[in-house]
Formats: C-alpha cells, structure tokens, sequence
C-alpha cells in the first residue's frame, strides 16, 4: 500500500460482477488496479508473483480451474502481504475456517453491496481481520469437533482387519451371513465371528448401524 493508495486485483468469473465492481473502483480516489478482473486464478496468483497488490478479492468455485482457496494459498506464498479476500455466495461456514487457514484475511458474502465489499478491501489493506471473531471461535470448534470424528473414523476403519473391511463392502447387497458366506467361499461361522470382530472395532451395534456408518465415512464411494 502506497500512502493511502490500495492496489486491488479482482478474480471471479462472474464478468457482470467484475465489470461492474472495476467500474465503481475506477472511481474511487483510493483504490487502483494493477490490470483487469480475472476470471481464471492461475492468471491471479502470476500477477500477484509479478505486481503485489494490496489486496485481491477472490471467488470460491471456478469451473474447471484452480479452487479459490487454493489459489489463496498460492498467493500467499508468491506473495506474502498480499491479502486475500475471499468472496461468495454460498453459506457453509466450514469455507470460512479453510479460507482462514489458507491465508485469507477476510471472507464476504456477494449478497454484500459494493461500498460494504471497498470498504472490506481498504481495511484488508490496512491490515483489519474481516471476520467477527465470536463466529470464527464458535465455526472453529464445530470443525475441530468434525475432524476429531473424521479423524477417529478412519483409525476404526484402519483397524479393520482386509476380510472384515471385505464383508462390509459387502453388506449393503448382501445382510445375511449366508450370502456373504456363499460371495466369499467361507462358512457362515466365520463370517459371523468377522462380522462380531468388526463391529466391535466400529464401535457400532448391528450391520444396520455398520452399513450407516460406512456411508458416513466413504467406504462405499466408488
């Protein structure tokens, strides 16, 4: 930032939008463009390499290019006091804890109006964190709650021996132990002692439950 001149840089694909918020900061004293609105975020994290702007406000989803968050991180390690925020439409806060963990310095609704979104860029420029930090601490917790559980998924489903992770493949075509017996060449005894061991490793109480749990944690995805 020179004095109290704020380069901005504008990535989003939404060419309506960009137009018309280029048009609002071209008249405004205190805010320049070091080149046109991108729509494509590769083309966002060179022109940071090259010309460090100030600031750079960035959608989430672009179709078929880089992720918006992932250009986020890009930017910040090409350049590092560039700050980045991010801009969208949608409403899951868990975006807002990877935006801030990718570097992002602050995260705007588009359903905010255009001297809300310059007044955010000045005060990004100026160093100000745009995120109320009763909703960051609160969104923080959920998540580190929905990680712990991911986390403690996975370390149940890695104990799984490789025939008891066979057979609950196998559960949501085959419920009784008979056909998955006759599926794997095995007697029903075994499969019950592997369905016994495997359900107690999962912590659950019937296959119903396995089967539930399974779908939760993307072991039937192809």
């Amino acid at each position: 930032m020179n004095g109290d001149q704020v380069t901005l840089l504008i990535c989003d694909d939404h060419k309506l939008l960009t137009d018309a918020l280029a048009m609002v900061v071209d008249r405004d004293g205190q805010l320049s463009m070091p080149a046109g609105p991108v729509s494509d975020p590769e083309d966002a994290v060179e022109i940071c390499r090259n010309d460090a702007p100030d600031v750079v406000l960035m959608d989430v989803a672009f179709d078929g290019r880089l992720a918006g968050i992932d250009a986020t991180r890009r930017i910040k390690e090409v350049s590092p006091h560039t700050k980045v925020v991010i801009v969208t439409g949608q409403e899951d806060q868990r975006l807002l804890v990877e935006a801030i963990e990718a570097g992002a310095s602050g995260f705007l609704s588009k359903s905010e109006v255009i001297d809300s979104v310059l007044r955010a860029v000045k005060d990004a420029a100026r160093g100000e964190v745009l995120v109320d930090p009763a909703t960051l601490a609160r969104v923080l917790r959920q998540v580190a709650r929905e990680r712990e559980e991911a986390k403690d998924a996975r370390e149940r489903l890695e104990s799984l021996t490789k025939r008891e992770r066979e057979i609950l493949g196998l559960l949501p075509d085959f419920v009784r132990n008979e056909e998955i017996a006759n599926r794997l060449h095995i007697s029903p005894r075994t499969v019950q002692t592997h369905v016994a061991n495997m359900l107690a490793k999962l912590s659950v109480h019937s296959k119903l439950e396995a089967v539930t749990f399974g779908v939760r944690n993307g072991v039937f995805e192809d």
